[in-house]
């Protein structure tokens, strides 16, 4: 296991000048694979050194920001190391493809696996999180926000925390209110939402949780990862955030709740073609499927697999937006305009 997980942790220059004469070595080598990853999960490492102790097929781990990471394989060209990006939602996945930098994935093995509105004809998700509504239990009841819409709801003037509008989780819930409602429709809703700002759109989603069980507002939108991992802290300030706060499950009454996605690609000149089929074939089995919902508190994509995960039990089950991933992300450019002309930034 000496070399069977090269990880960096940064994109500066020196970090790519020696990261380029590594992983170029390995373009022969068909036991080795080269992963460019924006999944920045320190939980995720048992995934890599699994795969690799039952295949022998050894990583090479380029970790940095989506937009850098898709931008130095455009540049590489077809001399690009890279046989795998992976990143975290379906509007990043889909900048990738159609900068044309995937290939299409013919796998039996997926197609059997992974739903049909979880994959696209050149990029896969493998696990999902839902974007789910949170609120003071003191100061907002259940009733009042049943679904996105009701954020909207003048009742909540001056109670609502969010992150940024450009921020890609929030974008992708746009493009499936545009889907779903028409942009019209998304339109008045963001309005209505940007009206009921309790303070302008800052920090990361469990800031905007520990916002509302703080008080400082009374409801916020959040990836449930974020609350699967206050939940299952031992610190006594995260108990208190979770004891604070109700969790609702929005739109069961009509399109179900939103879900995110974490997804992998093969790029269209991977030099390590075969290790990359086999490395997205074991993402989607029973072992690593357990592993993103355990590890990571993620949802596994491929429905028959348990979760074993006493947060994501606690939260309960829920009924998910079926939305494919290929029509949402394809909305996420028309949902940023959306945003801006509401003022969410």
């Amino acid at each position: 296991m000496a070399r069977s997980l090269t990880r960096w942790t940064s994109l500066t220059l020196i970090a790519l000048a020696a990261q380029a004469a590594t992983l170029g070595a390995a373009h022969a080598d068909d036991k080795v694979l080269n992963i460019y990853s924006a999944r920045h999960y320190q939980t995720d490492e048992a995934l890599y050194e699994n795969f690799t102790k039952q295949t022998g097929i050894k990583i090479n781990r380029l970790d940095g920001k989506e937009d850098e990471l898709l931008e130095r394989i455009k540049n590489e060209g077809a001399r690009s190391p890279a046989d795998i990006l992976i990143t975290v939602d379906a509007a990043r996945l889909e900048m990738a493809d159609q900068a044309g930098i995937f290939q299409p994935i013919a796998s039996k093995v997926l197609e059997q696996r992974i739903p049909a509105n979880l994959r696209t004809p050149n990029w896969i998700a493998f696990s999902t999180r839902a974007r789910v509504i949170a609120y003071n239990k003191r100061d907002v009841k259940a009733e009042w926000v049943q679904t996105y819409g009701d954020l909207a709801n003048p009742r909540l003037k001056d109670q609502v925390c969010v992150r940024s509008g450009a921020h890609p989780y929030n974008l992708s819930l746009g493009a499936a209110v545009i889907s779903h409602e028409g942009p019209q429709q998304a339109e008045a809703w963001a309005r209505g939402l940007v009206q009921n700002f309790a303070r302008a759109p800052k920090g990361g989603d469990t800031d905007q949780l520990r916002a509302v069980a703080a008080g400082e507002c009374g409801v916020t939108i959040s990836n449930s990862y974020y609350l699967a991992r206050l939940m299952r802290s031992t610190k006594p300030e995260d108990r208190k955030v979770v004891e604070s706060l109700g969790i609702v499950w929005p739109n069961q009454a009509t399109w179900g709740t939103h879900i995110n996605v974490s997804g992998a690609g093969i790029i269209k000149t991977a030099p390590n073609r075969e290790a990359a089929i086999k490395f997205m074939e074991y993402l989607a089995s029973d072992q690593a499927q357990g592993y993103f919902a355990n590890g990571n508190n993620e949802w596994p994509a491929v429905p028959s697999v348990k979760v074993d995960n006493p947060a994501l039990k606690a939260m309960g089950s829920f009924k998910p937006d079926t939305l494919n991933v290929g029509e949402l992300a394809k909305n996420a450019a028309q949902a940023q305009r959306v945003f801006d002309r509401a003022g969410w930034r």
